[in-house]
């Protein structure tokens, strides 16, 4: 169940490091906009468009994750399975994050799917059989 926990705390973590790479295109805008960060974004484009995406996705991906990950402890689904699951979760959403700012989208897309498969896969795991 650690691996479970240590995957669900890295996974509430990504929005927050994924804010790096939108507050750096922030700054080369000419500064980092503190009064009016969200209207600043907006004008972003490229990398920038690009990393505030990535961005925005990674909360996405913990709205399904969460609870996902939750469901498989609360029913006492813990084994290997779901482990591996888990981590085959934080290791695409990460390539994916990459992958984005590296506009490789073709490939950003099939690691999106893993990711949404993991989380999908975990919740079946834990359907009553």
């Amino acid at each position: 169940m650690a691996t479970l926990i240590w995957c669900l705390f890295i996974s509430i973590l990504l929005p927050m490091l994924s804010k790096g790479p939108v507050g750096y295109a922030q700054n080369k805008l000419g500064r980092y906009d503190n009064k009016n960060p969200r209207s600043q974004q907006a004008t972003l484009t490229g990398f920038g468009a690009r990393a505030l995406a990535a961005h925005q996705n990674a909360f996405e991906a913990l709205i399904m994750f969460a609870p996902a990950i939750l469901l498989a402890i609360a029913t006492n689904n813990t084994g290997k399975i779901i482990e591996q699951l888990a981590v085959v979760h934080i290791i695409s959403r990460l390539c994916y994050h990459i992958l984005y700012l590296l506009n490789w989208s073709t490939l950003r897309s099939i690691v999106w799917f893993i990711g949404l498969g993991t989380t999908l896969a975990i919740v079946i795991q834990c359907l009553p059989v």
